[in-house]
């Protein structure tokens, strides 16, 4: 046993088994260095690498890359991303210009042929006047001494297929909070639902978030880049952004005639799903002033299956459309957006149990009362989403500087849940009706300025609304609601030499009814919820590839309606749910400190965080299940007191050797209840990831090759407190993943990228804490899948 603390124990049963994973890896990768038969010409080698704004850290398109001694150049994709072929060994000069950025040069050193070398280029800001000049790039609003992390271009390549949720996985800090296999929300820091914000498209999503079976209704297809901003960030994206926040985002329309897009096809074993997903765009017009895009998504799979059994009734149904047009005329920018997202999820018929003697039964025996074979048949329970986004944004520049910004948005979320059971009349049978059915109707508004910089101050504000309204039918869990909040921001940035200093403020506030019968008798008790929001931060360059930076920032979220009126059978978590309508709003005071290096053998990333939240709102588990006429259910009550988060993530990645990198990503998570001095349930248990990544310039026909072999080791949650669930956390578990793939040239404009992964490698068989049908079934056994990208 290997133990690294109280609270993180990595149990290794037998070390020789993890010897011989050793030997199969130096194996793999032996196989992998000499068997193809590429010539060991020493002009083979390359430079790769992403140019990037230095004090935003944002990636810069059509950037030009030159090397000195050539005058061998490329120009950098919509990523950022450059790339400088057939070089030869010796020493260079890397030299980066665009307007607008002061030019960059870096000496390289190409060693050895068939390798390849890492640099990312960082280009100061240089205050240049130009007319009618319109320069197209992404743009993250959130402020610099916070922490983000992001995943896009090959990173997020390799998660396509999988939900929003399980991408965010490859980020270190984030996790998941499950309902079985196929629903996941993100977890920052320990903190998920209504305190994690997610914008689509820049547009706050509104659904039904507050279950923990209500995973986001985002088709991650649509992004170009996802973004997590870890900690408070109230200020900038309003309440409820408590832990943290996701932001989903496309590229930007194109500028260039033609057109272009590609293609992604994922197959996986496990359930034998299918993904395709195609996206077309181009522009057209004077001056390419007109862009779309298309953008459609099918997703079809079968009942899951762990190491011993399958999973009954776990399929997969998933039809999404997206299109966008884009006008860019002068000083003006507009933009029309519309997705619908579409998905019919199976619930595990295991969960819901008939009698308080068979849940015991499986809760003891720790196996389900259902087993069955594969099938692509969706019954019931099942769950039924449609959500639809509608979106306008126009933007002007003016001549004189600064920016206008102004965003409306509507969305409609249908979500349908259908319990196991059908209605004993046989004619409400034939209906088919939802046991619970919501929807959401959302309208949001955002004018924003950004001013132009003022010396070296520079900042921004707004105003921002919100109109919603909710309308329940089915059996009673939360009373219909209308809802109004309006908030008003203002950020300045300050830079002095190496050190950026930020500030803000914000105000909100919250206005709901509720309309629901008590005893008979209508009552519309109304809520007004009202508090402001602060951040400092500040950011120290001690050399250009180290950063340091800190942030204090303060934000609140009001209980949400299922929080405050639930009273319940929520069929989709397989749990009787009770709320409290004498619950306050929670506040908090968050802390992070962060260290950014990013070296030529050594890249780290480290970030502590401190966060208390006042009057914290938690679904508790009560002592003893439930028995409702609908069957026997787990039983919740949501509960308030103090909390304390506080932690680490790191992502450290080191060149080994040409080609050759490591990847370690330790997470630590201590949460406290302050007030009752004791542990507080479904927290995340601490974790260890680490991944040996080969690459290669050229493997046969391919191009950027790579094998890769990692291994997920999550400690047992032992801070649990005593007789707090309705069984004991489950041990901790190993999982090791293999991968390979690569790409490989069509034509001048034309290439395929093919991935191969191996999830859960070895078929272990585990439950992990965070999943609420751990109670009633393990998790998913080995899983491959194939990818394959057509880009055209």
């Amino acid at each position: 046993m290997l133990r690294i603390s109280s609270n993180f124990v990595l149990t290794i049963d037998n070390y020789p088994v993890y010897m011989s994973l050793f030997r199969i890896f130096v194996w793999l990768f032996g196989v992998w260095t000499v068997f193809p038969t590429w010539a060991q010409s020493t002009c083979h080698c390359f430079v790769k690498g992403v140019v990037l704004d230095k004090d935003s850290r944002q990636p810069i398109p059509g950037a030009t890359v030159l090397i000195k001694e050539t005058g061998q150049g490329t120009v950098t994709d919509i990523n950022g991303a450059y790339r400088l072929d057939q070089l030869c060994q010796g020493q260079y000069t890397l030299l980066s210009r665009i307007v607008g950025y002061k030019e960059v040069q870096q000496s390289i050193k190409l060693d050895h042929p068939d390798t390849a070398e890492q640099q990312d280029l960082l280009l100061p800001e240089e205050v240049i006047h130009l007319n009618n000049v319109n320069v197209t790039a992404q743009r993250t609003d959130a402020l610099n001494s916070q922490t983000i992390a992001s995943l896009e271009g090959r990173n997020l390549e390799q998660t396509r297929g999988q939900s929003l949720g399980d991408a965010l996985r490859a980020i270190s800090g984030v996790t998941t909070l499950q309902t079985g296999a196929n629903i996941t929300k993100p977890v920052i820091h320990g903190m998920h639902s209504n305190r994690v914000l997610i914008l689509n498209n820049g547009i706050r999503q509104e659904g039904q978030q507050w279950g923990s079976e209500h995973a986001p209704e985002i088709d991650p297809f649509v992004a170009n880049r996802v973004t997590v901003i870890k900690g408070a960030s109230g200020v900038r994206y309003g309440s409820d952004a408590i832990g943290g926040v996701v932001l989903v985002e496309p590229a930007p329309l194109p500028t260039q005639p033609g057109l272009h897009g590609s293609l992604n096809m994922v197959g996986f074993t496990n359930g034998r799903q299918g993904v395709a997903s195609l996206q077309t765009e181009g522009a057209f017009g004077k001056a390419s002033a007109f862009g779309w895009r298309l953008q459609g998504t099918l997703k079809r799979g079968g009942n899951l299956q762990t190491p011993a059994y399958y999973l009954d009734n776990t399929g997969l149904a998933e039809q999404n459309f997206s299109a966008s047009v884009g006008y860019r005329t002068g000083s003006w920018r507009n933009e029309l957006f519309y997705s619908r997202f579409n998905s019919r999820i199976g619930i595990f018929s295991g969960s819901h149990i008939g009698s308080l003697t068979d849940l015991q039964q499986v809760l003891e025996t720790r196996q389900p009362l259902v087993k069955t074979s594969f099938s692509y048949k969706i019954g019931r329970p099942y769950q039924q989403i449609q959500h639809d986004l509608l979106k306008w944004k126009t933007t002007l520049k003016p001549s004189a500087g600064g920016e206008w910004t102004f965003t409306l948005a509507r969305q409609f979320d249908d979500r349908r849940e259908y319990d196991l059971h059908r209605p004993r009349n046989d004619s409400l049978a034939g209906l088919n009706r939802p046991e619970l059915r919501f929807r959401l109707t959302t309208y949001t508004g955002d004018l924003a300025y950004t001013h132009r910089p003022f010396g070296k101050l520079s900042g921004a504000a707004g105003i921002s609304g919100l109109y919603q309204f909710n309308i329940m039918n089915g059996r009673p869990l939360i009373p219909n609601f209308r809802l109004y909040n309006t908030g008003l921001f203002w950020i300045e940035k300050l830079r002095i030499g190496k050190w950026e200093w930020e500030a803000g403020l914000r105000y909100d506030l919250r206005h709901m009814q509720a309309f629901w019968y008590v005893n008979g008798v209508l009552d519309q008790p109304v809520f007004i919820f009202n508090s402001g929001s602060g951040t400092l931060g500040t950011t120290y360059s001690v050399q250009e590839k180290w950063q340091l930076r800190f942030n204090a920032g303060t934000a609140w979220r009001a209980p949400n309606v299922s929080e405050l009126f639930s009273e319940g059978v929520h069929h989709g978590a397989a749990a009787y749910e009770q709320g409290d309508i004498t619950l306050r709003p929670e506040m908090a005071y968050n802390y992070s400190l962060s260290s950014d290096y990013q070296g030529q053998r050594v890249q780290a990333e480290v970030n502590i965080f401190y966060n208390s939240i006042r009057n914290y709102i938690y679904l508790k588990p009560q002592e003893t299940p439930i028995l409702t006429i609908r069957g026997a259910f787990p039983y919740f009550r949501y509960t308030q007191t103090d909390a304390l988060y506080t932690g680490f993530d790191a992502t450290v990645n080191v060149k080994l050797l040409a080609g050759l990198n490591w990847t370690t990503k330790p997470s630590y998570l201590y949460v406290q209840d302050v007030r009752q001095n004791q542990s507080i349930v479904m927290i995340p248990p601490n974790r260890w990831e680490n991944a040996l990544r080969y690459e290669l310039a050229k493997a046969g026909g391919f191009r950027d090759a790579y094998l890769s072999m990692g291994n997920l080791s999550v400690a047992r949650q032992n801070r649990v407190p005593a007789n707090s669930d309705f069984m004991p956390p489950p041990p901790g578990y190993s999982l090791w993943n293999l991968s390979a793939g690569g790409m490989l040239p069509l034509s001048e404009h034309q290439q395929l990228e093919l991935g191969v992964t191996v999830t859960n490698l070895f078929d272990v068989t585990y439950r992990d804490y965070l999943n609420r049908f751990r109670y009633f079934a393990d998790e998913l056994g080995r899983n491959l899948s194939v990818r394959v990208k057509w880009q055209f």
